[in-house]
């Protein structure tokens, strides 16, 4: 995996994330992928069908949220992406709600399917 590589795939994340396509989720993830919302959550998704079904079954609600993230390290088939998400109260993106900093680790098969990914993430302080 390379820095465009993984710049497309998580072009691809968030456009599945924006669509809840089930083939755009699948694309994205090798048949034997682990999803860590928390990194040290005991309980964690295993297998694609897991992590489909899990994005499926909980949606954002359309036009509510954006995000951009970049990657900021590749090493082999691991890398490090940076970026946030900012989440409104609705599709007006009149009032926002909430932005969080997020930290993505990846590792990915030969074909750029991710098969391990763990999320950190921070909420931002309101600022008042």
């Amino acid at each position: 995996m390379d820095l465009p590589g993984v710049q497309d795939w998580l072009d691809r994340y968030i456009a599945a994330w924006n669509t809840y396509d089930e083939a755009t989720i699948e694309a994205l993830f090798a048949e034997d992928a682990t999803y860590r919302y928390h990194p040290y959550d005991d309980e964690f998704l295993e297998g694609r069908d897991a992590i489909v079904q899990n994005w499926l079954e909980n949606r954002d609600e359309p036009g509510t949220f954006e995000a951009h993230y970049e990657p900021y390290a590749v090493d082999g088939d691991r890398a490090v992406a940076l970026g946030w998400s900012r989440y409104y109260e609705d599709a007006s993106k009149a009032k926002l709600l909430r932005i969080y900093d997020n930290v993505f680790v990846m590792r990915f098969d030969a074909d750029g399917r991710c098969v391990e990914f763990t999320e950190y993430f921070m909420k931002e302080p309101d600022k008042h």
